[in-house]
């Protein structure tokens, strides 16, 4: 994919960087202060699309870019910045999770219930327009066109019981060894139905920083055997909270005349993830902690951050279509 286009001096500098194969120690330095200076990492425009683009080199990497930058140390110096930004940003967003004696996933499961974020499939569900679904989809495709492939960083990182119940969670993710069954494929066809480009990373230059900040938590928990306990939790919080608004979803597509063939990618969420919810939260949580007690809290704070970071997305959209403006970058304002 083509390197998106900057959002401020910390990612020009590093496209000019990685295009021209030298990285000043001033990049680097940059993206220091840049993460120190930030007043709300998550929203950053500029920090998260070059904390991204750090972590694509892990994915698919970009045209012209030199496959020798994924490891490079300076590189990952400047990588360090941002995260510590990130991850502080996400605990003042999630504040303390308490860890009690009860079972993982009932601790999930109320973690879950005490959620009280704003509902975007409620929304889109009975009143979304046919452009505010396109902006939805738009901001999805930074994570659906890559989906799985976040958490399943974590795998080699697990043993025995965990390890086989992510496996089979992330197998259907992957269609079961059927290509056109993969959900990043079921989704690439719903883009098209929607008349949007379905290219890996073709719409990153109109998805906004929210969409940046929730890809990017997966891949920092993905990527670091120190968070593998979040990356389950966060894995295990999009699976129980993740069938009824597919539901939701697929029927504001009926709503707007679609048929199965545009829905087929809700609909497969509602059946696969009322399965794996369980899986995730006894077998793969449950036995996690059962092995390594010490890594609850992570557990329960990357399931949290799984529902701030959704409720995060939520409000960004519902406050722009409030407005009546687009929630897109480039866009003042919201078709009718």
């Amino acid at each position: 994919m083509q390197f998106p286009e900057p959002r401020g001096p910390l990612s020009s500098a590093l496209r000019t960087g990685l295009l021209t194969g030298e990285l000043s120690p001033d990049t680097v330095a940059l993206a220091e202060r840049t993460a120190a200076a930030s007043t709300d990492a998550l929203l950053d425009e500029d920090l998260q699309l070059t904390l991204a683009a750090c972590y694509e080199l892990h994915y698919r990497g970009f045209d012209g870019v030199d496959e020798a930058w994924e490891w490079d140390p300076a590189l990952l110096t400047l990588r360090a910045h941002l995260e510590r930004a990130h991850l502080a940003a996400l605990r003042a967003l999630v504040g303390p999770v308490a860890v009690t004696g009860d079972p993982v996933d009932r601790q999930l499961t109320a973690l879950i219930a005490a959620d009280d974020g704003p509902s975007l499939s409620r929304h889109l569900a009975r009143s979304g327009s046919l452009e505010q679904w396109r902006e939805y989809l738009v901001l999805r495709s930074v994570y659906h066109l890559k989906e799985g492939d976040p958490h399943t960083f974590a795998v080699p990182r697990l043993s025995g019981r965990t390890k086989a119940a992510m496996v089979e969670i992330q197998a259907d993710e992957y269609g079961g060894g059927s290509p056109v069954r993969m959900h990043s494929e079921l989704f690439r066809g719903l883009l098209r139905d929607l008349d949007l480009d379905d290219s890996y990373g073709a719409l990153w230059d109109r998805a906004p920083a929210p969409a940046f900040t929730s890809v990017n938590t997966m891949s920092l928990f993905g990527l670091h055997r120190r968070w593998r306990g979040a990356a389950l939790g966060h894995l295990t919080a999009v699976e129980m909270t993740s069938s009824e608004p597919s539901r939701r979803y697929s029927a504001g597509l009926r709503r707007l005349g679609h048929g199965p063939a545009t829905t087929v990618f809700y609909d497969e969420h509602v059946e696969a993830d009322a399965v794996h919810e369980q899986i995730a939260a006894v077998d793969m949580c449950g036995s996690l902690v059962d092995g390594e007690p010490e890594l609850t809290a992570d557990v329960l704070f990357g399931a949290a951050c799984s529902l701030a970071l959704d409720g995060l997305t939520a409000r960004h959209l519902l406050d722009a279509w409030a407005a009546g403006r687009s929630a897109l970058r480039g866009e003042s304002a919201l078709a009718a």
